[in-house]
């Protein structure tokens, strides 16, 4: 993001085994708005009422921006300095370093938390999504709301990128690592691996389950295109 960012993009790629996937960061991380497929504006228009909104892993703050442009106060967090530092070089004041799992935030400090990019599956297991949500609702108001988004894995079959099979219904794992790639100043090639990402996968039935003993419940479910990607908003129990 912020090689891109600089104008000196490279080569991002998504690598499980021998099989590789292109990082797409200008259509992912930096695409304009008009190209957004209309699902993730209704949520982001959705949560423009909520306002103060804590958009946890941010990225590059592309929908900081977009809520920005239309008045509403939103904060930004991202586990990844880089990705801060480029939020930071378009513009954005209000995004900081933070692990989303222990957020340095006070309790009940925002209306709405939206945390889109399927990483919530980063918790790896229903206790550790249960966990996560837990976080979540501690920094949010009593009327909070939150977002969510996931790969449904009744839904996908082996050939999607990174899949890994389990047993239990609605449930399968994702597994990957990026890999970036470019030539510095003077000719070298620069090369750097990341840590390898595990995400669980669930289901909608499975999110529900998740939510058991947590303040939420879930209000509504949305799919893209061939129903496998899903948002789930999130609203704080009576």
């Amino acid at each position: 993001m912020l090689a891109h960012q600089r104008g000196d993009p490279g080569r991002l790629v998504y690598r499980d085994g021998d099989n590789v996937q292109d990082g797409n960061v200008a259509e992912f991380y930096f695409a304009p708005p008009e190209t957004w497929a209309p699902e993730p504006i209704e949520v982001l228009e959705r949560l423009s009422d909520t306002d103060p909104v804590l958009d946890v892993g941010c990225g590059a703050g592309r929908h900081l921006l977009w809520w920005a442009d239309r008045g509403v106060e939103a904060v930004g967090v991202d586990v990844s300095p880089n990705a801060v530092r480029t939020a930071w070089e378009r513009g954005l004041e209000n995004v900081f370093v933070a692990d989303m799992f222990d957020l340095p935030v006070a309790t009940d400090a925002f209306g709405a938390v939206h945390a889109v990019g399927t990483q919530i599956g980063l918790g790896r297991s229903l206790a550790g999504i249960s966990e996560l949500l837990g976080e979540f609702a501690r920094v949010t108001e009593a009327d909070g709301v939150a977002v969510v988004d996931n790969y449904d894995p009744t839904r996908l079959d082996a050939e999607f990128f990174g899949y890994r099979s389990d047993p239990r219904e609605g449930i399968a794992h994702r597994c990957f690592h990026l890999e970036f790639e470019r030539e510095t100043a003077d000719g070298e090639r620069y090369r750097e691996i990341g840590r390898t990402l595990q995400f669980l996968l669930c289901s909608p039935a499975r999110l529900r389950e998740a939510t058991v003993g947590t303040a939420w419940d879930i209000c509504d479910v949305s799919r893209d295109g061939d129903g496998a990607h899903y948002r789930t908003v999130l609203e704080k129990t009576a």
